[in-house]
């Protein structure tokens, strides 16, 4: 009689860990100008003091947390996956006004506008040229 041994099973995590996430990444949508860029971020169920947006260097973090509630006739039919809070992180790099960024929040859609960084080396070369 033959015996099958999967040692590897027990030092995987349980399918069930790894299916739950704290965050879940939103849709979006990033527009360049030639004086702006317009970030578009799709998160429906998010008021807008649930939105937190931060610079770190390069990247620009948006955290949009749900208003969670708890229903009278809960059971559990997998909505864990769908009532995630959503978080989006993209590196933009250090060509942008982070602190003169402006956003708007209408009907689930989060619009950010930052403007961009005139660098030294763009005036200098208008300047050589007029």
């Amino acid at each position: 009689m033959h015996t099958i041994i999967n040692s590897r099973r027990s030092a995987r995590r349980p399918r069930l860990a790894q299916a739950i996430e704290t965050f879940r990444q939103p849709s979006y949508d990033c527009r360049d100008h030639a004086d702006t860029m317009t970030l578009s971020v799709y998160v429906p169920g998010v008021d807008a003091a649930g939105v937190d947006i931060e610079a770190i260097g390069p990247d620009l973090m948006i955290t949009a947390r749900k208003s969670h509630f708890v229903r009278v006739n809960w059971q559990s039919l997998h909505l864990e996956g769908a009532q995630r809070d959503y978080q989006l992180r993209l590196r933009l790099g250090l060509g942008f006004n982070y602190p003169a960024m402006q956003a708007e929040m209408h009907e689930g859609v989060l619009t950010v506008r930052l403007p961009k960084r005139a660098t030294a080396e763009a005036e200098t070369s208008l300047r050589r040229v007029a």
